[in-house]
């Protein structure tokens, strides 16, 4: 008997001993309530009746409509009766006006202006181009440069204020616009991005920005782009693209979210529901504002695009598990424990060993190392790893409990 009293006081200790252990090795927090959060479609077709007929399929289970499609954009009725119908219906809205352009810059300007009078707190702000640091990337631009096109482009950028200030800051020679170093190349980029495709201008306005990209997002944001959608598809390595976009929003103050893009290039382009509801609950779990699916081409006879029932039950699944009341156990990675700290300026696209730097060099011998080390966190760490760039403006030193950089050996 005294012996079997000895073992239970054991067992008493050893369960309590673990009870207060096992919290240290779990740093992982699990989510006890909603946070603010949108999560949503987009429309991408060219008619206002089926725009309706989506907002109505997916209007009891999501809190945000995209309006991203270029044929409604230059149509001022054709917008103000989908987006008025969104509100109406109780969805926030971000409106997708396309690139700017003179001949229905007239009408979008003073929309844009009386947004707020118009559609109150629903209207969340202007998604505004598409893709820069992906285009940046992949764009074979030495081939661009030898082009008759830009024969004829060059006397216009020789002959512009902006152009000359850029190149004479950076003393580099107008006749030739290839640049020759990552910093240059990080300095027109953002330059050119921020003055010419607009950030600028609506920022001035007081507009928040939006825009999805697949690449370069730390760029995107010091180009002036308040929140950033990294697209999540293309087959890319999903918990590197959350580390890169939501470190970039990190230091800079920005908001993050995603949207769930292209699996395949061919029908049915999108992954099926149960890939689409662990997308969403992922970026959720990491931090993400906004989560979006996007919604183009249309395929066959269907009305609602490429969407599927599939699709929308995954969405229907995501608000009734998450968003209503959260009904499984939802874990806070919003927060990461680390970060990885890349050279400054190092445009690299990450996504493969091969991958090209600023879309004009190839890899170059700090790429191996990086890649390796990359590779080697994201394994170990998973959703609590930043990627980050070295960049006296935003330091990470201080933000994060654990700091390597790329040249570590250890």
């Amino acid at each position: 008997m005294k012996y079997v009293l000895i073992i239970c006081l054991m067992l008493i200790v050893l369960i309590v001993t673990v009870s207060f252990l096992v919290p240290c090795y779990n740093p992982v927090s699990v989510q006890k309530k909603p946070r603010q959060f949108y999560v949503g479609v987009t429309y991408c077709g060219n008619s206002t009746a089926e725009a309706k007929l989506l907002i109505d399929r997916v209007k009891t289970y999501t809190n945000l409509f995209v309006l991203q499609s270029f044929n409604i954009s230059r149509n001022e009725t054709a917008t103000k009766e989908i987006c008025d119908y969104a509100v109406a219906q109780g969805l926030n809205l971000i409106v997708n006006l396309g690139i700017h352009n003179e001949s229905t810059f007239a009408w979008q300007q003073p929309l844009l202006e009386t947004a707020k009078q118009r559609w109150g707190d629903k209207f969340l702000g202007v998604y505004y181009d598409d893709e820069p640091g992906g285009i940046q990337l992949d764009c074979n631009w030495n081939e661009w440069f030898e082009s008759a096109y830009f024969a004829r482009y060059r006397q216009f950028l020789v002959n512009s204020t902006l152009i000359k200030i850029y190149y004479d800051l950076l003393k580099a020679n107008a006749s030739d616009f290839r640049p020759d170093s990552y910093e240059k190349e990080a300095f027109w980029f953002t330059g050119a991005l921020s003055r010419w495709n607009g950030p600028a201008r609506w920022k001035a306005a007081g507009f928040t920005l939006f825009i999805s990209d697949y690449a370069l997002y730390w760029w995107d944001y010091l180009a002036g782009y308040d929140v950033l959608l990294a697209q999540f598809g293309w087959n890319h390595t999903i918990t590197q693209d959350i580390a890169l976009v939501r470190g970039a929003a990190r230091l800079q103050n920005k908001t993050w979210g995603a949207i769930m893009t292209w699996t395949y290039t061919e029908e049915p382009y999108l992954a099926n529901g149960t890939e689409i509801y662990n997308q969403l609950l992922m970026a959720y779990e990491a931090g993400a504002t906004y989560a979006v699916i996007f919604n183009h081409p249309k395929i066959g006879d269907n009305p609602y695009g490429v969407l599927m029932d599939e699709h929308f039950e995954a969405l229907e699944r995501f608000w009734n598990d998450v968003m209503v009341k959260p009904n499984i156990q939802i874990q806070d990675f919003s927060q990461a424990e680390a970060a990885l700290i890349l050279p400054k300026d190092y445009g690299w696209g990450i996504r493969r060993p091969d991958d090209r730097i600023w879309g004009f060099w190839g890899p170059d011998e700090k790429s191996p190392q990086i890649w390796d080390i990359s590779r080697r966190l994201l394994e170990q760490y998973g959703l609590n790893l930043d990627i980050v760039y070295d960049d006296p403006g935003f330091p990470a030193v201080g933000k994060y409990p654990k700091i390597y950089y790329w040249n570590q050996t250890t």
